[in-house]
């Protein structure tokens, strides 16, 4: 296995002072995948960005305050088997020198023979008694980011087990050519909030996602789209929530799939969900 590293310098766009987290600026976990993905494209055009296995999202990238870029490196290893793993990494600065942060890391497999896939279709609405959350509520009491991240429209249903909502993405510019196939990063953002909401249901902490098992990306979002989403917990632990998301529209066309999402409380037990998502009944 080869192993190295570049330096990269991470551009700060004027929205992510909209994500924050215990008062802080953080890079969101979707432009972490963007630039791994980005920088992956540029060095090694025979991997298949669309294919994303074994993420991690491990530390926060905390951005400060006054910004616009902020030093990062990637470091990337080459799998006997012509995979590559990428990882995100800042230096931290300390009294006797510096050491080294992970924040994100992604397995890239090399690009399929045949080049194109289909997640298929699901049905585009949801059924049963069902919990009706509007997004203003989840802004403002579940998922407290700034308007920039208010990807989740309208209502956001509730069963026991899942959750249905609309997305909408800015209609932000793309910074680079990856976006064209990998995407605009706000709907999976917004589907990670779905299933924040969806999680605060079942776990006495509010869920953050720590990383997955896959993405498949189909057809890429666009800037100013609208999408659907929908979310489905798998399994739950005391200390960790899974799911299997997608994003599709509103012909039920899947553009992106997640399976194995791993949620977990990184406040340190400090963030708690409100009472009435817990008591709020289905009509």
């Amino acid at each position: 296995m080869t192993t190295w590293q570049t330096s990269v310098a991470v551009t700060v766009k004027p929205w992510f002072a909209d994500h924050c987290f215990n008062g802080k600026v953080v890079l969101p976990a979707v432009e972490s995948m963007s630039l791994l993905a980005s920088e992956m494209a540029g060095h090694h055009p025979e991997i298949d960005i669309r294919v994303m296995e074994n993420v991690r999202f491990n530390k926060f990238l905390e951005i400060p305050g006054g910004s616009t870029r902020v030093a990062a490196l990637i470091e990337y290893r080459r799998n006997e088997n012509g995979s590559i793993h990428g990882k995100l990494l800042s230096r931290a600065r300390l009294s006797v020198g510096t050491r080294l942060k992970e924040h994100g890391e992604i397995l890239f497999s090399p690009a399929s023979p045949a080049g194109k896939f289909s997640a298929g279709k699901l049905p585009g609405s949801p059924s049963g008694p069902l919990t009706r959350i509007r997004a203003e509520e989840i802004y403002r009491d579940l998922v407290p980011f700034g308007p920039a991240y208010h990807t989740l429209r309208d209502t956001l249903f509730l069963g026991e087990e899942e959750a249905w909502g609309k997305l909408q993405a800015p209609a932000l510019p793309a910074t680079d050519g990856v976006r064209a196939l990998i995407g605009s990063p706000f709907p999976l953002d917004g589907a990670f909030h779905a299933a924040c909401v969806l999680g605060q249901r079942h776990a006495d902490f509010v869920p953050f996602p720590v990383g997955f098992a896959r993405r498949l990306i189909t057809k890429a979002t666009q800037p100013g789209g609208s999408y659907l989403t929908r979310v489905e917990l798998v399994s739950r632990l005391e200390d960790e929530l899974v799911f299997n998301l997608n994003i599709l529209d509103d012909q039920g066309e899947v553009y992106e799939a997640v399976s194995g999402l791993r949620m977990r409380d990184v406040s340190g037990g400090r963030i708690k969900p409100p009472a009435w998502i817990k008591t709020r009944t289905a009509h």
